[in-house]
């Protein structure tokens, strides 16, 4: 039963599910529910998909993730960078908003899906290990960005082709004299509303006295007033006709129907680049938000088990004519504040949006685009990490490279080409930092037991006895390093006779490093300098043992500790000293 319950979580937090964990979650639910209708709407308008296919996504998925995900909080649904990527990948094969065009984006989360849950089954979520914190903010920067001009034309109201960046400025300014006042107007109105109703009104209404739920309720509804009072005054004075305002237009109504996604190769084939690279991005985001959340109450969240959450989410939504999900960020955290305390809460936000979908999809006939792009903008706006790269440029300056680099690459070509140089730059500096390992010449402090960096600290140290710390695993990118090093401190200190390599921090020795051990045991033989070992792991130790070097290191040794090697080798050197002078 317990192997099931880490496939299925549902059947861990449902069996122990408790009635003071229903408050909560339907306040959760409800909250996020108000905030997802007009978000779902946004995002798949920045993907190029019908307004209909965004509420999809927040109906069957969320259900899914909340059987099979791992974390209590995480809200599940369309998200900002996830949905710009998918309409880059769709773009590619067919015009946005066409059937076909439509038809990739259930393949892309086919794709998707099978991808995150293969991912999931072989546990590999450490892979998500591999892009920095720095390559991350960059991309996340430069994206949010890309997100922000993309719905500039929306705001605007000008109607210009899709592009990149630089090309989507070019043309706004050529079409900037055609601006639609009146979508411009609607557009302020809706930014202001948004602002406005964050932090200024959380502090009025605190100030009022008001209970917490009424606080969150209202602060968090002001999506929803800006798409209700967007939609009266534009149906009220038929904008769309008098004015050119640019609306939604009719959404069928109903639950979405069971879909197939296509089978045809050559569309998994051009789509599969672009399907691995959202995957990569959206569990990146998704375990990220879930890990934050899971830490304030002192949650764990198994990040394997996120991939098959992610990944049967991601089915869903190819089944049901729904475009790629993930966890959001923003969304996320208003389910967590709102009082979410078991993955019910993001069931019951699917539920509300179904009855959406059923009952009120044709009073979003008169919404304007303008609307869902300011959604868009202010949810967006917020990812934006100036203060990041500052830290990380008076941190460390490789870090600070990686991170412009990206962020250069997504605006100047494009997100997949960004994510791409991201992870190889990551990739890179990672095998840099392993191929050139810090490492130490130690000495006594004072007569303790412990030894420090001669460089760092005031030490005593025997002309005789070199005691040098690695601080790395050792393996075939930094053992010819090491090696090099060793032989440099030796050919420069000839009073050396014993050395002592410390093991602390050495975690793995594997077989290139071992032939290079065995070649320098070889050649400080051969200059009368014997060879030790201190501060072996276990583990390590246990691959050693299996081999001839621990035999053929006599008459070298293995210590337990720095110390008992400097005082068994001193007392050697005394011993051999006193045999000298006899």
């Amino acid at each position: 039963m317990s192997r099931l319950t880490r496939f299925v979580p549902i059947l861990d937090w449902g069996r122990a599910y408790s009635r003071r964990d229903l408050p909560g979650d339907l306040m959760a639910g409800s909250i996020t529910a108000i905030m997802l209708v007009p978000q779902a709407m946004a995002y798949a308008m920045l993907a190029g998909l019908p307004p209909e296919v965004g509420l999809y996504a927040s109906i069957a998925p969320p259900i899914l993730y909340g059987i099979f995900g791992s974390s209590r909080a995480l809200a599940v649904g369309p998200v900002a960078i996830a949905s710009l990527m998918t309409a880059t990948a769709l773009s590619a094969l067919s015009p946005a908003g066409s059937p076909d065009y439509i038809a990739n984006a259930l393949v892309l989360s086919l794709l998707i899906g099978l991808m995150l849950l293969g991912l999931g089954i072989a546990r590999a979520g450490f892979l998500v290990n591999f892009l920095s914190h720095p390559v991350i903010a960059g991309f996340t920067s430069a994206a949010s960005i890309l997100i922000v001009i993309s719905q500039l034309k929306h705001l605007l109201g000008i109607d210009i082709p899709r592009g990149e960046s630089v090309a989507t400025l070019v043309n706004l300014a050529r079409g900037l004299s055609g601006a639609n006042g009146v979508t411009l107007a609607i557009s302020a109105c809706s930014l202001v509303i948004l602002l406005a109703m964050r932090a200024p009104l959380t502090a009025l209404l605190q100030r009022l006295r008001l209970s917490p739920f009424t606080v969150q309720l209202l602060t968090r509804s002001s999506p929803l007033l800006v798409v209700i009072l967007s939609v009266v005054v534009t149906s009220a004075w038929r904008l769309d006709e008098s004015a050119g305002v640019a609306i939604v237009g009719a959404i069928p109504s109903g639950l979405p129907s069971f879909t197939v996604p296509s089978l045809d190769l050559g569309i998994w084939q051009a789509l599969l680049p672009s399907a691995a690279l959202i995957a990569f991005v959206s569990y990146l985001e998704s375990v990220s938000v879930a890990k934050a959340l899971a830490a304030r109450k002192r949650q764990k969240v198994d990040a394997d088990q996120e991939l098959i959450g992610l990944g049967a989410a991601n089915l869903a939504a190819a089944f049901t004519g729904a475009s790629p999900v993930a966890g959001g960020f923003a969304r996320s955290m208003v389910n967590f504040a709102a009082g979410a305390n078991t993955p019910l809460a993001s069931i019951l936000t699917a539920l509300l949006l179904a009855i959406s979908v059923m009952f009120f999809t044709p009073f979003f006939h008169y919404l304007p685009q303008a609307v869902l792009a300011a959604t868009i903008v202010v949810a967006v706006v917020a990812l934006i990490d100036g203060a990041s790269f500052v830290r990380t440029w008076h941190y460390n300056k490789a870090d600070f490279a990686a991170q412009a680099g990206t962020f250069m690459v997504v605006l100047g070509i494009g997100v997949e080409a960004g994510i791409m140089t991201g992870i190889v730059l990551s990739l890179t500096l990672y095998l840099w930092r392993s191929s050139r390992p810090h490492f130490a010449i130690v000495g006594q402090v004072d007569n303790s037991e412990h030894y420090r960096n001669v460089k760092r600290h005031h030490v005593r140290t025997d002309p005789a006895i070199l005691l040098f710390r690695i601080d790395e695993n050792l393996y075939f990118p930094n053992a010819g390093y090491l090696e090099e090093h060793l032989r440099a401190e030796v050919a420069a200190n000839p009073e050396v006779r014993h050395v002592v390599l410390i093991c602390s921090s050495v975690s793995l020795i594997d077989a290139s490093a071992l032939e290079t051990l065995t070649e320098l045991r070889d050649t400080l033989r051969a200059a009368d300098v014997t060879l030790h070992l201190a501060e072996v792991k276990g583990p390590v130790m246990d691959r050693l043992q299996a081999t001839d070097f621990t035999r053929d290191l006599a008459p070298g040794r293995i210590f337990l500790s720095t110390h008992d090697a400097v005082r068994t080798l001193r007392e050697r050197l005394y011993a051999d000293s006193y045999a000298a002078d006899i």
